[in-house]
């Protein structure tokens, strides 16, 4: 039983971080964004940690974006004016 607890709570622990940007990937793909496709399409790490993860170019353009509106959030809308890959 012990064992079985632990089990799951590991397992629950892990799926934490792949599941804090899903819901990122989800509105991508609702605004029609396809190119969106896991974590990679803004961060350079696959499984990037909160704070502790480089942006790739896109994500850069997000973070420039966020900061010019002086936004709390990033707002994937933006991205319909990114020039990159």
């Amino acid at each position: 039983m012990r064992r079985a607890l632990s089990v799951t709570l590991i397992l629950l622990l892990a799926g934490l971080s792949a599941q804090a940007k899903l819901p990122f990937v989800k509105k991508a793909k609702d605004l029609g964004f396809a190119e969106i496709t896991g974590c990679q399409s803004c961060h350079v790490d696959k499984m990037p940690k909160k704070g502790a993860s480089d942006p790739n170019e896109r994500g850069k353009f997000l973070l420039k974006m966020k900061a010019e509106k002086k936004a709390a959030e990033v707002d994937l809308a933006w991205l319909k004016d990114y020039k990159g890959k």
